[in-house]
């Protein structure tokens, strides 16, 4: 018996299915967009820095309302002293 013969039988199921489905489907999804992000350390021996490359002019969230980027002088000061 296949999977929509079991779900034309037992009409109940059908919305237990379809929230599974939507489970699934969004667990994926997000699984793809966090590796996609420069943010997400997967390996740390080749970049053990990698906030380092992010780059600020783009959105590191879903949803970003009004934010600016500027520079903090003390911490540009300190890495220019300790590079």
């Amino acid at each position: 018996m296949g999977v929509l013969q079991i779900l034309m039988k037992k009409k109940e199921l059908i919305p237990l299915a379809l929230f599974v489905t939507m489970a699934a489907c969004g667990a994926s999804s997000f699984a793809v967009y966090s590796f996609q992000k420069t943010d997400v350390i997967i390996d740390r021996k080749r970049n053990p820095e990698p906030w380092e490359t992010v780059d600020p002019n783009i959105p590191q969230k879903l949803i970003t309302i009004n934010q600016e980027w500027k520079p903090i002088e003390e911490l540009q000061k300190v890495r220019r002293a300790t590079q």
